[in-house]
């Protein structure tokens, strides 16, 4: 089903673990050149990279802490020295950056919080335009940005983890506004909105809670990076989506439904 993807250039941020990690196996296993992204040195991802050993494609980690929008720039600029191009960036990285009240937050946390959503996101695909750019006007079809948005982003987060959701209903919006934009440049842009997923987002919740949520969600469990995965090779498949763009894609189980 995806087999145009064979040989496509798709760089993914925030990708050493978890929903990142398992997208990028499942590139690489049909044929992808895939970049892996995280903020370890290159000394300290070993394991992770055995992960991609027999599969088809071709996998380069590249460190940069995408906090910082010159550390953007270095590493799309690492990732086409390396590739020659671009042909879908994943916008993957984030994290709940911290919980805490709305009386309790200041600059600091807002801060943490929006420049590992949303600047991450906003630096990234800012300078990977031209490429994608270019990109679609050499192959014929479109190029494509894919974000990883979130549940929160529509049921406001919870306690706590207000700015979290706000950051990712930022996300999901201003695709809507790139869509606007670049859709004249033969670039689509589509958001992937996980549920609750077994990740180490997780982590940091009480097995009991964690087990409360698990039963308000219909599957009555949590769902996997696996699982997610194909949703983004779908979209980053012209030929499965080369119409599709400025959406949200909802897998959660049934969580919340449209």
């Amino acid at each position: 089903m995806f087999s145009d993807l064979k040989g496509k250039k798709i760089l993914i941020t925030g990708s050493t673990a978890g929903i990142g990690l398992a997208a990028a196996k499942a590139f690489a296993a049909q044929g992808a050149h895939v970049g892996i992204n995280g903020r370890q040195p290159s000394s300290a991802i070993g394991a992770v990279l055995s992960e991609f050993d027999g599969l088809a494609g071709d996998v380069m980690y590249f460190a940069a802490d995408l906090n910082q929008s010159a550390e953007c720039k270095k590493l799309v600029d690492e990732f086409v020295a390396h590739f020659g191009g671009m042909d879908v960036l994943v916008n993957n990285a984030g994290g709940l950056g911290g919980r805490d009240g709305l009386e309790n937050i200041d600059d600091a946390f807002y801060d943490r919080v929006m420049d590992l959503n949303a600047r991450s996101a906003l630096m990234m695909t800012k300078y990977s335009i031209p490429l994608l750019r270019e990109s679609a006007a050499q192959s014929g079809e479109t190029s494509c940005v894919i974000s990883t948005g979130s549940i929160a982003a529509r049921e406001g987060g919870g306690v706590g983890a207000g700015i979290y959701a706000a950051s990712k209903a930022w996300l999901h919006d201003i695709h809507r506004n790139w869509v606007k934009e670049f859709t004249k440049d033969n670039i689509r842009f589509n958001i992937v909105s996980p549920g609750t997923i077994d990740t180490a987002f997780h982590e940091d919740k009480p097995s009991e809670l964690k087990a409360n949520i698990a039963n308000s969600i219909p599957m009555k469990r949590f769902g996997t990076g696996n699982e997610l995965a194909p949703s983004f090779m779908f979209f980053a498949s012209h030929a499965c989506s080369g119409y599709i763009t400025g959406q949200i894609l909802d897998v959660n189980g049934g969580q919340m439904c449209p």
